[in-house]
């Protein structure tokens, strides 16, 4: 059972993590600064690194927060499933109770709105990228051992991941300059981007 200590860390991490996005979307990444956001929630520096090593692991906290969703999601789709079918249908599902995931410590409003943010701020830009590329690995190996081969040995965990990734990257990129911003948005945009994949790459272009 969680204990009251646990409970109230939990709370002061939420505030900060809160206070962070609310400041970097209003005031912008640059011209926030941890004492800004200590400042906001009435704790200390030294409480703010605590809890984040800085502003980028708090600007990207959520981010983290939705990929682990995600990757829980893969590992449970059955067994059965193709690859490419198991990564589109964990993000179709996981999309419905992303809500619930997001809203437990942020408005999804805030989540969405940090989006531009990252996309629109170099280092953060950099750091969301470096995370993907790891991120990418982690579902190679989750595909690699529920289809039973070696992910060093065999290039498809990989290769699949690689095609995937491509299209989520593209999804963000199109959604976050685009005019409707909600999530609805996002996940048509990535199920019409998904439905496409196999036409794409193995089908004629040309309109005859």
């Amino acid at each position: 059972m969680e204990t009251l200590r646990e409970r109230k860390k939990q709370r002061t991490r939420d505030a900060l993590l809160r206070t962070a996005l609310e400041l970097f979307t209003t005031q912008g990444y640059e011209q926030t600064t941890v004492d800004d956001i200590a400042g906001a929630v009435d704790v200390s520096q030294r409480t703010f690194f605590r809890y984040f090593a800085g502003k980028e692991e708090a600007a990207l906290a959520l981010q983290d927060i939705t990929v682990e969703h995600f990757l829980e999601a893969v590992r449970e789709r059955p067994p059965h499933e193709a690859p490419m079918e198991a990564l589109r249908q964990a993000v179709l599902e996981g999309w419905d109770t992303l809500n619930e995931v997001v809203e437990a410590v942020v408005p999804i409003a805030l989540y969405l709105r940090m989006y531009r943010v990252i996309e629109s701020t170099p280092v953060l830009l950099a750091a969301h990228l470096r995370r993907s590329a790891e991120i990418e690995e982690a579902i190679a190996g989750i595909l690699a051992e529920r289809e039973g081969v070696d992910v060093d040995a065999d290039p498809r965990p990989r290769l699949a991941v690689a095609v995937f990734g491509g299209v989520m990257r593209l999804t963000e990129r199109q959604w976050s300059t685009g005019e409707d911003f909600s999530l609805d948005a996002m996940r048509a945009l990535a199920v019409s981007h998904l439905e496409q994949v196999g036409p794409a790459l193995s089908e004629s272009w040309r309109t005859r």
